[in-house]
């Protein structure tokens, strides 16, 4: 079942503590792009599926990576994306948007998405030792 829009960005507000929609939207969007440029296949399109439509084109259109980034690198493209962002704040959004995500996708897609991903992720997800 797809996530709406409004609840999807109430729960990124609320995780990440931003004091606008509008902070939790930008982190959304660059965390969800990124992400999207790590991941193929059936478990993209379910996760999209799961995911707000919003986000669902975010992760479908990403932004192109020329190879896969570890979670330290991840955060700090992230960071890159953000203007005015630190590492640390840039780990708090990753955090805040892709733990979101993890709660709409449930645990067997989760499982599937962190085998595609190199390790470490599990823990940007906020679900350790989930793979």
């Amino acid at each position: 079942m797809r996530m709406q829009w409004d609840t999807f960005l109430t729960a990124v507000q609320e995780r990440g503590e931003y004091p606008s929609p509008r902070e939790a939207d930008r982190a959304a969007r660059v965390v969800l792009a990124l992400l999207g440029a790590h991941l193929v296949g059936t478990e993209r399109a379910e996760l999209a599926a799961r995911l707000p439509e919003t986000c669902a084109l975010v992760l479908l259109n990403p932004l192109p990576a020329a190879e896969p980034l570890g979670p330290e690198r991840f955060v700090r493209a992230t960071a890159a994306w953000i203007d005015g962002a630190t590492e640390e704040t840039a780990k708090w959004d990753v955090g805040a948007v892709l733990s979101v995500a993890a709660d709409a996708a449930g645990e067997d897609l989760m499982r599937r998405v962190l085998l595609q991903l190199p390790p470490g992720y599990d823990l940007l997800f906020g679900h350790p030792g989930a793979v």
